[in-house]
């Protein structure tokens, strides 16, 4: 529970002890309202409200230990002692010098007054307890969260820097087999791939970017593998983005394309490309064929880092469908981004 919840728990329950102890006898019970009744019940409200404070600010907090049973007994005898001598001084030493009257009689020994204040000191004693509990599970239910959430964004950055290298050993390859064909792509090719890292560079740094950017990334990719693909028409991308300034996590589409560009059987063949975003939810489909004889897809690091991704960025907000055959891979992916 928050600090400020706490307060006002505790501007509420001595509101209502203030009404019921002190307000309430002036209105409701006549006879008993005399000088005499109302001091007492004001001291008795003191003591109750300074006790709690130095239960809950000094004594739970020095004494108490959750792993050891006796200082809960010590704290509440502790507790205790501090209501009976603040009561004791107030009504039995403060009272007779400045009023003239006491609360108990002169006789009264001061075993038998600790053991009398047990039964009206407890209760706010309890309620001290319960409210430093209170607040302490909720600084420690902060502290997790914050530990939790620093840790998901050091997951996250270490995912994306592995994705990062990933993509430029896949392109030099491609750009590599250019030059070594003596190909008037590659250096257009060269040019595409500089813009692309200056785009995934500074991008990489932020948690979120416009849904526009992560898809201009992918259409720079795609840009970039036609140049070494022989029938590029066959590549079928449909776009219908009606919110394009909705936020998403950078690098997440791009290892699926890459996947695809990387396992996929473009001889003759293409693949097939489709991204929405009805109701501010992105829908992503890719179909391609596959290569003869190629590594098992699904083992890549890139596809691996964006379902952990996913886990931590969108849990319960994603549905992510990955079918492979003999012959095809799809993917299908929704992500709620509202």
């Amino acid at each position: 529970m928050k600090k400020k919840q706490i307060i006002w728990l505790q501007i509420i329950y001595w509101s209502l002890n203030f009404f019921g102890t002190v307000i309430t006898p002036l209105y409701f019970f006549g006879k008993e309202t005399h000088l005499q009744s109302t001091v007492l019940r004001i001291t008795f409200f003191l003591a109750g409200i300074i006790t709690f404070y130095i239960c809950y600010l000094v004594i739970i907090p020095k004494v108490f230990r959750q792993e050891k049973v006796y200082t809960v007994i010590l704290s509440f005898f502790l507790s205790i002692l501090c209501f009976a001598t603040i009561r004791y001084l107030m009504e039995e030493v403060l009272l007779p010098a400045t009023f003239g009257f006491r609360n108990y009689n002169q006789e009264t020994g001061l075993l038998y007054y600790f053991f009398d204040n047990i039964y009206y000191g407890c209760i706010n004693v309890f309620i001290a307890g319960i409210m430093w509990l209170l607040e302490k599970f909720g600084v420690i239910e902060t502290e997790r969260q914050k530990l939790e959430q620093e840790r998901n964004e050091a997951k996250i950055q270490a995912l994306k820097t592995q994705i990062n290298p990933h993509f430029i050993f896949n392109t030099l390859n491609n750009i590599y087999s250019l030059i070594y064909q003596n190909s008037e792509k590659a250096l257009p090719a060269i040019e595409e791939l500089s813009q692309l890292l200056r785009y995934s560079t500074k991008d990489l740094e932020k948690n979120f970017i416009p849904l526009e950017k992560e898809i201009g990334y992918l259409e720079s990719l795609i840009e970039l593998e036609k140049l070494r693909i022989k029938n590029p028409e066959l590549l079928l991308i449909e776009k219908k983005i009606n919110h394009p300034n909705l936020n998403i996590s950078p690098m997440l589409l791009v290892p699926f394309v890459e996947n695809a560009f990387k396992h996929g059987d473009f001889s003759g063949k293409g693949f097939t490309l489709k991204i929405s975003d009805n109701n501010q939810t992105l829908n992503f489909h890719l179909r391609n064929f596959k290569k003869q004889r190629s590594k098992d897809s699904l083992s890549g690091i890139g596809i691996g880092n964006v379902k952990k991704r996913l886990e931590i960025l969108y849990p319960k907000k994603h549905e992510l469908n990955i079918v492979e055959t003999e012959t095809e891979f799809s993917v299908d992916l929704t992500i709620d981004l509202k």
